[in-house]
């Protein structure tokens, strides 16, 4: 009797790693696994995630035939503004270009529409300009007007380039052959500057999947919801941004019961938005604005918006409350911090800052806030702008950047702990959350229970409008607030929306959260099965059907 095969998807998130173990013979879900994100190095929580389901399953890694990864790592380096520096050589456009390049030089050459060429390539200009960027780029951009009609002076301008410099180089008629000369560009561009992103993640990945025995077929989720092999990856890194949405989309219309939906992801940092027509992930036409630059990049069409479950709840100065879009611990999942009446209060005492548990005061460096809270133990980001005598926007700022790299984490209110108060969740502490909301609550001349409703309503607010845009903007090209800015506070009007599609919900928090979305909207919503890692299944139910 053969051995059953398998296959494991993936996906990163903005807080947790999901991994889901599948039989690639009925699909049929045998494990899954939950490890948090660790940004700072991605392949780190992937190995952790893996490990887990292998232990749990039992499941021999020569077993597995396929591991399909969706990633926020392309999306989350545009935005950090991470990656190579780079060099584009325009021939034959002279129109100004907007890129993330170091600089943009401009030499005679190109075709016309029809193929023919319009002028002769510049060779000696074309030398000159690779001497002048040479010490200042990793790597090259060769863009000629109507390459897609012709690509033969982009060709010969790679090869010149390489003769006089060894840095990768890419040519805007590989990325695309559709018209556009300046999304071509950007596109090759954001390739260019993702590669050492995208190839020091791979190797990353990749070690950990060799130590573990499984890496035999990787596949790595594009944001069209196609996959693609990861020796292929490095070169096209822009094509992953949207990469967890497109998950998203496949889960959907793999399992909604109908065959048009909006499919509602709800994880601890932000929610997802996307829809399915038809049984079809709903792919943007004309490619997608990546970090403010229109490429020919086609991905799904999709929405975030800064609210999860774990979404910090804040009361200003003046007792206003605001839900979002940060992100902190729950008061009910902080281990080893001072009682919560000791320290939580308006604004800036409405966060504490804690060195991550694995910190040594060696790791640490000489960062001064670092060191302040080896020294002295946690702290209100009110605190630390006491002691440091620093303007709140710089803390903040600096705060973020110590988070993001899981040096500290910080702890407050949130939807979660709203969920504890209401005895509808029971995952941690809840009495530390009940004294949150009863501090926080006294700050908004409101009792516990009614501030943890109001801080679920806030949040369910964010994700129904962020849903009501979504569907807007597909529908007529115009947004909610176009549309009706601030509806849902006019003090003369109760506008409702009625949605005719159901919601799919996916993520752990998204059962909590989305039933008082869908009674808004009076639609229904379904979960269907393993829709806590639903990104992760839809990854792999991607992969394993264009293996087929």
């Amino acid at each position: 009797m053969a051995e059953k095969r398998y296959g494991i998807g993936i996906d990163t998130g903005g807080t947790y790693t999901d991994g889901v173990l599948v039989d690639l013979a009925d699909n049929s879900v045998l494990a899954t696994a939950k490890s948090l994100t660790t940004h700072y190095e991605l392949s780190r929580g992937i190995s952790l995630c893996l490990r887990d389901i292998l232990t749990t399953s039992k499941v021999k890694p020569q077993n597995v035939d396929l591991v399909a990864v969706s990633t926020t790592l392309a999306t989350n380096a545009v935005v950090e503004n991470k990656g190579d520096k780079v060099g584009l050589i325009v021939a034959g456009f002279a129109k100004h270009f907007s890129l993330p390049v170091v600089s943009t030089l401009y030499i005679g050459g190109g075709h016309n529409l029809q193929g023919e060429e319009e002028e002769p390539l510049d060779m000696e200009a074309l030398v000159q300009a690779v001497s002048d960027l040479r010490d200042n780029v990793d790597a090259y951009v060769a863009c000629a007007s109507m390459s897609i009609k012709n690509p033969t002076h982009e060709m010969v301008m790679a090869k010149a380039i390489s003769m006089i410099d060894p840095q990768p180089v890419f040519m805007t008629h590989e990325v695309s052959q559709r018209p556009g000369v300046k999304e071509r560009a950007a596109t090759a561009v954001l390739n260019a500057r993702l590669r050492p992103v995208m190839e020091d993640f791979l190797m990353g990945m990749q070690d950990s999947l060799v130590a573990l025995g499984l890496a035999r077929n990787v596949m790595i989720i594009r944001g069209d919801a196609t996959p693609m092999n990861i020796v292929d990856t490095p070169r096209q890194a822009a094509s992953t941004v949207a990469s967890g949405p497109a998950a998203t989309a496949w889960y959907g219309l793999s399992f909604s019961p109908d065959d048009d939906a909006v499919i509602v992801d709800v994880g601890g940092t932000t929610t997802d938005i996307t829809m399915i027509r038809a049984r079809k992930p709903s792919i943007t036409e004309e490619g997608s604005l990546i970090g403010g630059w229109q490429t020919h990049v086609d991905s799904v069409k999709m929405s975030t918006v800064g609210a999860g479950g774990d979404s910090h709840a804040v009361v200003d100065k003046k007792g206003d409350l605001a839900v979002g879009p940060g992100r902190v611990m729950p008061l009910a999942m902080a281990t080893d911090v001072p009682p919560v009446k000791e320290w939580l209060g308006k604004g800036l005492k409405s966060r504490l800052v804690v060195i991550s548990p694995d910190l040594t005061e060696k790791e640490a460096g000489h960062d001064p806030v670092l060191e302040h809270l080896f020294r002295h133990g946690p702290a209100t980001a009110a605190g630390l702008a006491g002691h440091f005598d620093m303007a709140e926007i710089t803390l903040v700022s600096h705060l973020r950047d110590l988070v993001k790299m899981q040096l500290v984490y910080e702890t407050g209110f949130t939807p979660t702990d709203a969920l504890h108060v209401l005895d509808e969740l029971e995952l941690g502490d809840g009495r530390r959350a009940r004294e949150g909301a009863d501090i926080l609550a006294t700050e908004c001349g409101l009792t516990a229970a009614d501030f943890a409703r109001e801080v679920l309503r806030r949040l369910a607010e964010k994700v129904e409008v962020a849903i009501l845009d979504h569907i807007l903007t597909e529908e007529t090209g115009k947004t909610l607030s176009g549309f009706y800015p601030g509806y849902m506070q006019s003090p003369v009007l109760d506008v409702r929306f009625h949605v005719k599609m159901s919601l799919v919900g996916i993520g752990a928090a998204a059962r909590f959260i989305l039933p008082r979305v869908a009674e808004r909207l009076g639609t229904m919503v379904v979960f269907p099965d393993h829709y806590e890692v639903g990104n992760a299944l839809g990854a792999i139910l991607m992969a394993g059907a264009h293996k087929e």
